[in-house]
C-alpha cells in the first residue's frame, strides 16, 4: 500500500499560480507512476497529469497542457504539480494517485491508479 499526502492547495486569482505537493510513503517502490486527478462539484473525477518515477515520462490532459507541469523528486518520493495561468474552471479538489502494479504507460484513467490521497482544494474565483 502506498500512502499519499497532498498539500499546497488554496485560493488564487485567475492568472495566478499554485504548486501542489504529494508526499508518498509505504510501498512506493511498487508504484510505476504517479498522477494527479481533480474533481469539481457535480462532475466526474478527471485526469490531469501523470509521470513515471524512473524515466520521468509525462502525460497531460489537453485542458492543462502548456499551463501545468508535473515533476517528481525521486529521492524524497515527492510529486509536484505546478499550476500556472489558472482559470476559474480549474477549481476542484486535486488528488494525487499511485499507479497500479503492472501498469503500462501511458496511464490516464482512474482504473490505472490504485492508491489515492485525500485531496486538496484549489479555488480560482471567477
Amino acid at each position: 500500500q502506498v500512502h499519499l499526502a497532498e498539500s499546497g492547495g488554496g485560493l488564487v486569482q485567475a492568472g495566478g499560480s499554485l504548486r501542489l505537493s504529494c508526499a508518498a510513503s509505504g510501498r512506493t517502490f511498487s508504484a510505476y507512476a504517479m498522477g494527479w486527478f481533480r474533481q469539481a462539484p457535480g462532475k466526474e473525477r478527471e485526469f490531469v497529469a501523470a509521470i513515471t518515477w524512473s524515466a520521468g515520462m509525462t502525460r497531460y490532459a489537453d485542458s492543462v497542457k502548456g499551463r501545468f507541469t508535473i515533476s517528481r523528486d525521486y529521492f524524497s518520493n515527492t510529486v509536484y504539480l505546478q499550476m500556472d495561468s489558472l482559470k476559474p474552471e480549474d477549481t476542484a479538489v486535486y488528488s494525487c494517485a499511485a499507479g497500479c502494479d503492472g501498469s503500462i504507460w501511458p496511464i490516464d484513467t482512474v482504473r490505472d491508479f490504485c492508491s489515492w490521497g485525500q485531496g486538496t482544494q484549489v479555488t480560482v474565483p471567477s
